[in-house]
């Protein structure tokens, strides 16, 4: 198998000279510090812009990230998705800005800051892909990947967390612990580059690039409500890229919008000496992406659902999701049909190599590193370098076979036939991508395996699929609308997201990171209501805690004699002739005092915020309620 080669960064090494000359970053003052959050949601164009015009620096731009890094990332929701920040970001953004005084502007990403997956090779931080067995590793050299990113004048903010060695969809690591999901801290955000997904919803970096080897691009663009694509086979390098399988490794950015990802993928495509597969990626346009966003109108496009993966145990709520997104296309012109595959079941089975190839890339990975553990998939077992959700995933690498096995062989035989058959597929009835749901199943709560992945398809042919804001679950969850589309069909895949975009605004904002105010994240919220029924008076203090999604109560109830009280609760307002279902029960039968918490859903969030929520009282002689007003936390 070849083996990715190494090259540094001259351009790299430039800046960081050139910073090392200027050490002491001017502080941003306290007036352009103002209270808007500058980097809050903000594209790349729209920082760029600033820049141009003189509002911000790019060290400002850092500066504003760490602000909201350090407000939520352990404090607040507690997202964990940095595993280490780059402590060398802020010199390499004032290098960046006293080029730009002079007149060189490198391009679109010249001075944006943006995060790394912890499996991409930086010279200057170690690289760890979230595990304790390769805690401290220092690469010599960037990743491919990074060296494009550099030169492009990029900063480089830091790492995020990911599921451990990639080998997971939950991001969960020995070295980084659990990130949470910025939609439901209680949730998980998808993986394997969980830790970028998350940073990136929560507008810690512009951009993020994570990998995909079975749906760790997507699924975390799903989960966060972010456009995410994995490229075609041998479109983007893999050279300095910690590997779970060489034939189904690819990085990959992860973004807000589709035109930050045309301008991520512009700066990161191209070919490499040193991955041999990249030679399909020679003589491409270095801004095919961006230059043909509005190239493909939804009118005229075809598209076909694929129905295998929208019965079953799909969630009704993302079924119907994914349903109405496609009618939104079809009365926009797009032509769309629905088509089963009748055996697909079969076509897919056997067809992953992951466990087959995880233990001896890795080796091969490490002894490319100077100084570098001697490690595999037995001795990170027998020393305990693993977390114990990786126990089985450990377990199948060591276990499962060689690159060199019958059984080997025959999967990726079969992972040609299914790429031949999709595309004879696509080809026969003329449409350019297949669209199914990213994932069937909504986030699970933190500490529970993720079912509904439908990762394979593309992963296990080889062709391009991207992930692109769909919508949202009744309880406030991101849903993600996944197009596969024929071999480089990538940018035509953009284009379609971007098309998408223009139909509908399906992206919004994770509630539990909102803009900084002053520099300071949002405080809790008190309020309190009080219901009076006969001679029973009920009153309830609030707090509402906007960054975990937690309200807090405190019930009290006077007057009256303890058999008359029934029961303080919180409802809903119904809706559709349904009446106010209770959410919560405050305060039971006889009850003076009580208090707890209650998380929010989505759903219960948004009444809240729009008045919809109702403290109600029971007793002997009847039902009083009072509505909380909107409470407005961001």
């Amino acid at each position: 198998m070849p083996f990715p080669g190494r090259a540094r960064s001259a351009l790299a090494l430039a800046t960081l000279a050139l910073a090392s000359l200027m050490p002491n970053a001017e502080p941003i003052t306290a007036q352009s510090r103002a209270t808007r959050d500058l980097v809050y949601e903000a594209s790349i164009t729209e920082l760029q812009d600033g820049m141009r015009t003189g509002r911000w620096t790019s060290a400002q731009l850092v500066e504003a990230y760490l602000a909201r890094i350090a407000a939520y990332d352990q404090r607040g929701p507690a997202l964990n998705t940095i595993i280490r920040l780059n402590p060398g970001a802020r010199r390499e953004a004032l290098a960046l800005d006293a080029e730009r005084r002079k007149g060189t502007v490198r391009g679109p990403l010249h001075g944006i800051p943006v995060l790394l997956k912890d499996n991409y090779d930086t010279f200057d931080l170690p690289t760890s892909a979230g595990s304790l067995a390769l805690a401290g590793l220092q690469p010599p050299d960037d990743a491919f990947v990074v060296a494009r990113l550099r030169a492009a004048g990029a900063v480089i903010l830091g790492k995020t967390n990911m599921h451990e060695l990639a080998a997971g969809i939950t991001s969960i690591s020995s070295l980084g612990g659990q990130t949470r999901n910025p939609y439901d801290p209680m949730r998980c955000p998808g993986g394997s580059s969980g830790g970028t997904g998350a940073a990136i919803a929560a507008s810690f970096a512009a951009v993020g690039w994570g990998s995909d080897t079975c749906g760790s691009i997507r699924i975390p663009s799903a989960f966060n409500n972010l456009v995410g694509l994995r490229p075609t086979q041998g479109l983007v390098s893999r050279n300095g890229i910690v590997p779970l399988s060489h034939t189904q490794d690819i990085p990959g950015p992860l973004a807000r919008s589709a035109r930050d990802l045309a301008i991520a993928l512009d700066v990161t495509v191209g070919y490499d000496a040193a991955d041999t597969t990249t030679t399909v990626a020679m003589g491409r346009s270095p801004t095919a992406f961006t230059d043909s966003l509005a190239a493909f109108p939804m009118r005229g496009t075809r598209i076909a659902v694929l129905t295998n993966y929208m019965t079953g145990d799909i969630a009704t709520d993302i079924r119907d999701t994914i349903r109405a997104v496609t009618v939104a296309m079809r009365h926009a012109g797009a032509e769309v049909m629905d088509v089963r595959i009748a055996d697909f079941d079969s076509l897919m089975a056997n067809t992953g190599v992951i466990n087959y190839e995880t233990n001896y890339d890795l080796q091969d990975y490490l002894r490319t590193i100077p100084g570098a553990p001697v490690l595999t998939a037995r001795s990170i077992l027998e020393r305990g370098l693993f977390h114990e959700a990786m126990t089985g995933r450990i377990i199948a690498m060591d276990t499962t076979g060689t690159r060199d096995s019958e059984p080997y062989r025959r999967a990726l035989a079969k992972q040609q036939v299914l790429r031949a058959r999709l595309v004879a597929l696509m080809d026969s009835l003329g449409v350019d991508a297949i669209a199914y749901p990213t994932s069937r199943r909504r986030p699970v709560l933190v500490g529970e395996p993720q079912p509904g992945s439908t990762c394979g398809l593309s992963a296990q042919s080889g062709l391009p699929s991207l992930s692109a804001p769909a919508g949202f679950t009744d309880d406030g969850l991101p849903v993600g609308i996944e197009f596969l589309g024929r071999p480089f069909a990538d940018v035509r895949l953009v284009g379609l997201a971007y098309a998408l975009e223009q139909l509908s605004t399906h992206r919004a904002a994770p509630s539990t990171t909102p803009a900084l105010r002053a520099g300071r994240a949002p405080s809790p919220v008190s309020f309190t209501r009080t219901v009076q029924s006969g001679e029973v008076r009920g009153s309830v203090r609030f707090t509402f805690d906007a960054l975990s999604n937690v309200l807090r109560y405190d019930v009290t109830v006077t007057g009256g004699r303890d058999a008359e009280l029934q029961a303080m609760v919180l409802r809903r307002r119904g809706r559709g002739g349904i009446g106010s279902p209770v959410i919560q029960r405050l305060a039971g039968p006889g009850m003076r005092h009580a208090s707890g918490s209650l998380p929010l859903t989505g759903q219960d969030r948004k009444a809240l915020a729009s008045g919809e929520l109702l403290v109600a009282l029971f007793t002997a002689r009847g039902m009083r309620e009072e509505a909380i007003p909107g409470v407005g936390v961001n």
